[in-house]
């Protein structure tokens, strides 16, 4: 299990790789409240994608937030290590995404 630490260092990496994938992609119109809920550590993060960049990422909840994450911390390092695969991680159930469906398109371009 990894720690807690190592998963707010892993969000901060994924929002690293957001941005730089928006900036290649051009201007992504993606402005969306976000959650991610680490599983077996009872925790959770909260911040904003704004232009298909996450920012004010900070720890907590956020109930209202319209794109939720749901993951376990050592799935969390993986994915965002590059050796867990988003899709089939979505795909066997590993990654939870709550989201709407022009949601969930829009941030596949991000990943």
């Amino acid at each position: 299990m990894a720690t807690l630490e190592q998963c707010r260092t892993a969000l901060n990496q994924l929002a690293a790789r957001l941005a730089a994938n928006a900036e290649v992609g051009g201007r992504l119109d993606f402005d969306r409240s976000l959650a991610c809920q680490v599983t077996d550590l009872g925790a959770a993060f909260h911040g904003r994608l704004e232009g298909g960049r996450i920012v004010d990422l900070t720890d907590g909840d956020d109930p209202r937030a319209k794109i939720r994450m749901i993951i376990s911390s050592d799935d969390l390092l993986e994915l965002v290590g590059g050796r867990l695969d988003a899709g089939k991680a979505f795909a066997s159930g590993r990654l939870k995404i709550k989201a709407s469906v022009l949601d969930l398109i829009k941030l596949r371009k991000l990943l």
